[in-house]
C-alpha cells in the first residue's frame, strides 16, 4: 500500500518517537479497492500531549484534543492523528458515555463499524486487520465488527452508513449484520435529521432500483412515510407494481442528480393518503401531487433540507401529473415558469415514471424523443421565455406613461401573448400593445 509523501512523514515523526502509527480506516479500505482515497485518518499510540510535542514545529488543530485527536496541518491539507482508544456506552446512540485510551491498534480497531472499515497499515508494520476486514472486502462482504446490535446501538447512523458501503462498493450484507440493520432501524428516530438527510444525500446518487427494494425497511425507518408504500397495491392497470416497487424503479432511472433524486423517491408519497377504489375495485389517486408536494416538503422540512433543493423537489412533484406533452406552445410556457433546468428534471421524472409502470401504454416510445426535438429547436430559436427576453423593457413603459406595479402587470402581460403567439416579440407590436392596453 502506497501512502503519500505527507502521510508518510506524519508516521515516520512518531514512529521515530517511539510511538506505533498506521492508517487506519476507509484510506486503507479504498486503497485496497484500487481507489484513491479521498483523505487519510491516523492512529497512534501517543497520546495527545505526546502528539503536540512530536509535532511541536507545525501548525496543529486541537479542536478534538480532548477525543484523543490532533490535526497537523501539511501543505497537502489537515492530516487527522487519534490516540488509540475504546469507547464507552452509548446512551444517546452517538456519543460514546466516555473514552478511555489504550495501547494498541486492535483495541482501537474493535470499536469501528465494519470489518471493511477496521483495517489498519504501516509501512514499518504491515497490515493490522484483526476482525478479517481484508477477507471480507474480496469475498465483497459486510460485516459488522463484533455484535452487530451493539455496533448499531452506539450509533444508529450507521445503519445507513452500512447500506451506503454496501451499495457503493458492491458488498452483500451479512445476514446477522442484515438482521441487526433492520431490527435496529427503529434507532434512526433518535438521530439528529441533519445527519440522516446528510447521509441520505450521500446515498441517492448511488442507489438502483433494486437496491432501495433490498433496503425498504431501512429506508422506510429513515423516511416512515415512505413505509406504508411497501407493498402497497395499487389496484391500477396501469401498474404492474407495489407502489414502493414502482418508487424505487423510478428512483433508480432517474440521473444521479441530488433534486431529481429526491422528487422521484417521494414523488408518489400522496398516494396513499389519497387512495379509493371504484365499485369495479380499480384503484384511485384523486389530488395525488398536490398531496404529495404536500407531504414532501413536510418530509424535506423535518429533515431540514437546503431552501433552494426542498422548492425545487416540491414543485417537480406538484407538476409530474401535468403530463408534458410535444407542443411548443406548451413547452414555451413550461419554459417560462420553470426554466430550461428543472423543466429537464420534470422531463427526467416524468419519463421514468412511465417507464418504470411495469406496462406501455400506446405512444410512450414516441413522446419524450419528440418532446426533446421540440425543445432542441426551442433552444435554437432563442425564443422569448422571460420578461427580460422582451423586445422591450421598464423605460419603454415609463415613456407610455406606465408607472409603479403598472410596469412588472404590463410586462408579465406582453410576455403571456409572446409565449400564446399572439403577439411576436417585435418591439413596434409590444409598443403598440402597450399602448392599447394603457387607454383601455
Amino acid at each position: 500500500m502506497n501512502l503519500p509523501y505527507y502521510v508518510n512523514q506524519c508516521l515516520d515523526a512518531l514512529e521515530n518517537a517511539g510511538f506505533a502509527a498506521y492508517a487506519v480506516g476507509g484510506c486503507v479500505r479504498d486503497a485496497l479497492l484500487g481507489l484513491t482515497p479521498a483523505d487519510y485518518d491516523l492512529c497512534t499510540a501517543a497520546l495527545p500531549e505526546q502528539m503536540e510535542q512530536v509535532f511541536a514545529g507545525e501548525k496543529l488543530v486541537l479542536a478534538g484534543k480532548k477525543h484523543g485527536t490532533v490535526g497537523v496541518c501539511t501543505p497537502e491539507g489537515v492530516v487527522e492523528i487519534t490516540t488509540f482508544r475504546s469507547d464507552g456506552d452509548y446512551h444517546d446512540n452517538r456519543h460514546p458515555d466516555w473514552v478511555s485510551f489504550v495501547d494498541n491498534v486492535e483495541g482501537d480497531l474493535a470499536r469501528r463499524d465494519f470489518t471493511v472499515n477496521a483495517m489498519a497499515y504501516s509501512p514499518r508494520r504491515g497490515f493490522a486487520d484483526p476482525f478479517g476486514g481484508r477477507r471480507d472486502l474480496e469475498g465483497k462482504i459486510l460485516r459488522a465488527v463484533g455484535a452487530p446490535e451493539r455496533r448499531f446501538q452506539e450509533d444508529a447512523l450507521r445503519i445507513l452508513r452500512g447500506v451506503r458501503f454496501g451499495v457503493r462498493y458492491g458488498l452483500t450484507v451479512e445476514p446477522e449484520t442484515r438482521r441487526a440493520m433492520e431490527e435496529t432501524a427503529f434507532r434512526l428516530d433518535s438521530l439528529s435529521r441533519e445527519r440522516v438527510f446528510e447521509e441520505l444525500c450521500k446515498l441517492l446518487p448511488l442507489v438502483t432500483g433494486e437496491n432501495l427494494l433490498e433496503f425498504a425497511p431501512v429506508l422506510g425507518a429513515a423516511i416512515p412515510e415512505l413505509a406504508p408504500m411497501i407493498g402497497f397495491d395499487q389496484h391500477s392497470p396501469h401498474h404492474a407494481y407495489d407502489l414502493y416497487t414502482h418508487v424505487a424503479y423510478v428512483t433508480g432511472a432517474v440521473p444521479p442528480e441530488l433534486t431529481v433524486r429526491w422528487a422521484a423517491l417521494l414523488h408518489d408519497i400522496g398516494k396513499v393518503p389519497t387512495f379509493t377504489r371504484d365499485e369495479t375495485g380499480r384503484g384511485h389517486f384523486y389530488g395525488h401531487a398536490p398531496a404529495g408536494a404536500e407531504l414532501a416538503e413536510q418530509v424535506l422540512l423535518r429533515l431540514k433540507a437546503p431552501t433552494r433543493l426542498r422548492c425545487q423537489v416540491v414543485e417537480l412533484i406538484a407538476q409530474h401529473m401535468t403530463r408534458l406533452v410535444p407542443e411548443k406552445k406548451f413547452l414555451r410556457r413550461q419554459l417560462s415558469r420553470l426554466g430550461w433546468e428543472q423543466l429537464e428534471r420534470e422531463l427526467q421524472l416524468q419519463q421514468a415514471d412511465m417507464a418504470s409502470k411495469g406496462v406501455t401504454e400506446p405512444g410512450e416510445a414516441e413522446l419524450f424523443p419528440q418532446i426533446r426535438r421540440l425543445l432542441e429547436e426551442i433552444r435554437r430559436e432563442e425564443a422569448c421565455l422571460k420578461v427580460t427576453d422582451l423586445a422591450v423593457n421598464g423605460e419603454d413603459l415609463l415613456a407610455l406613461g406606465y408607472r409603479g406595479r403598472e410596469i412588472g402587470t404590463c410586462l408579465q402581460g406582453l410576455l403571456d401573448q409572446v409565449l400564446e403567439e399572439r403577439l411576436p416579440n417585435d418591439r413596434q407590436a409590444l409598443l403598440q400593445a402597450a399602448q392599447k392596453e394603457k387607454t383601455l
